[in-house]
């Protein structure tokens, strides 16, 4: 059987209709009907990307990006001690903003420790450090070096 025949001209608006009438004939507590519902409720946002063509039908980078976090929390949990966990929150933290600004956070990471703890970068210049900043200035620096 076709989509089309099945779900008549218009597949997304056949589905639709297919899923408002399968929604009376199920028991709303069954797994089948909870799933119907859920889509019910969320048809607009699963059906967008048919309107506009920028969306993604699926979301798997941002699943990627968020695994490394879910797999992760149970290990989060045994920091050793609030002062563990804080500091474990903040490197976490430097990390994936160095990621999301296209960082190598190793070779981030070194940096910034070998110019704190040589004192190149003094306290009231820390926030030369954050990833954004960092980047800027290496990038400032390769371009005159290029020159």
């Amino acid at each position: 059987m076709l989509v089309s025949e099945a779900f008549g001209a218009d597949p997304y608006d056949g589905g639709l209709c297919v899923f408002r009438s399968k929604r009376r004939d199920r028991v709303k507590k069954s797994g089948l009907g909870k799933a119907i519902s859920y889509t019910l409720n969320h048809w607009e946002g699963l059906t967008r990307f048919i309107d506009d063509g920028r969306i993604e039908i699926d979301s798997n980078t941002v699943e990627r990006s968020i695994k490394p976090i879910g797999l992760g929390k149970k290990n989060y949990l045994f920091a050793g001690s609030e002062g563990g966990a804080e500091t474990w929150a903040i490197l976490a933290s430097l990390i994936n903003t160095a990621k999301l600004n296209d960082i190598d956070p190793r070779h981030y990471l070194t940096n910034v420790l070998e110019r704190i703890v040589s004192g190149r970068t003094k306290i009231n210049r820390l926030h030369m450090l954050l990833p954004w900043n960092w980047k800027a200035e290496r990038d400032g620096s390769e371009a005159k070096l290029a020159a």
